[in-house]
């Protein structure tokens, strides 16, 4: 199936009232970087593409300055870096049937200053534009700096609406750190084993990236981990599955409620782990 032009969108756009002109969606992913969409929202693209009542597009923060580069992509300047990234996620996009794609190119040292107002303000008018059921970002027990910084300023933003305008569900799925710790009972659990040749293409779509680092290769071995190892005693369900934490209970709680729910999640994994040793250690 060929897929359809998506609506690309920049921040510069948005003085012209382009926000106004959004097709709605359903799912909706927001990524610190590009590529960042492709791994950490492949459920929802999956979901969406090739349907008519179900549309996903994706909001990337940050412009790629500060990227790897090798091989071909050695020589580049932090501006033919940011312009080639900016032309490797329209491409993604395009791929993965997107409604929309929006760029919105602040540098990550601008999205990871506390209290980042203008990211916040942008996020919340896309939200509103867009009007999703079902966000995806990052976990906010990821490793990368950046990725914490987006998932709060998402929260932040979905704060502001009013409680009917808000998604129903938001998930902060895996990149720089896997949520196989988080207690079975207690992540989201996303099966794409339907959707592995999809994942290949849209990993594709971003050569500047796969020659320095096989994003492509760790992406999927962690996702065949995730299913293989979700269960020790039972045979697998799914040969490929993301885990998300479930961030959806912070848009209506209190600021201070964002560190909170991480730290309810560490403990509870220290306690799961120590009761199992306990059980089995001598007296």
């Amino acid at each position: 199936m060929q897929a359809s032009a998506p609506h690309v969108l920049v921040r510069s756009d948005a003085a012209g009232g382009a926000v106004d002109a959004l097709p709605q969606v359903t799912h909706l992913g927001i990524g610190a970087h590009q590529d960042d969409l492709e791994f950490l929202a492949l459920h929802g693209i999956a979901q969406c593409r090739g349907h008519s009542d179900r549309r996903f597009a994706g909001i990337t923060c940050t412009d790629g300055r500060g990227s790897a580069r090798a091989a071909a992509f050695a020589h580049l300047s932090d501006d033919e870096m940011a312009q080639t990234r900016k032309l490797e996620q329209i491409e993604a996009a395009r791929i993965g049937g997107y409604a929309a794609i929006v760029q919105l190119g602040y540098t990550s040292a601008q999205a990871k200053r506390p209290h980042a107002s203008g990211l916040v303000d942008d996020l919340c008018a896309l939200l509103l534009a867009f009007t999703p059921q079902h966000v995806y970002t990052h976990n906010l027990a990821d490793k990368h700096d950046t990725h914490v910084a987006v998932a709060v300023a998402v929260i932040r933003a979905a704060r502001r609406l009013s409680p009917a305008k808000r998604p129903l569900t938001l998930w902060g799925c895996e990149v720089w750190r896997d949520l196989d710790w988080m207690l079975d009972d207690a992540r989201v659990s996303m099966d794409v084993s339907s959707v592995a040749h999809l994942a290949d293409q849209l990993a594709q779509a971003y050569p500047s990236q796969m020659s320095a680092k096989r994003y492509d290769l760790a992406t999927k071995g962690r996702r065949v981990a995730n299913a293989t190892m979700a269960k020790p005693t039972e045979g697998d369900r799914a040969s490929e599955m993301i885990w998300g934490m479930d961030l959806t209970g912070l848009l209506n709680a209190p600021e201070s409620d964002i560190g909170a729910l991480v730290q309810s999640h560490i403990r509870a994994f220290e306690a799961d782990v120590m009761a199992r040793v306990n059980r089995f250690q001598a007296d």
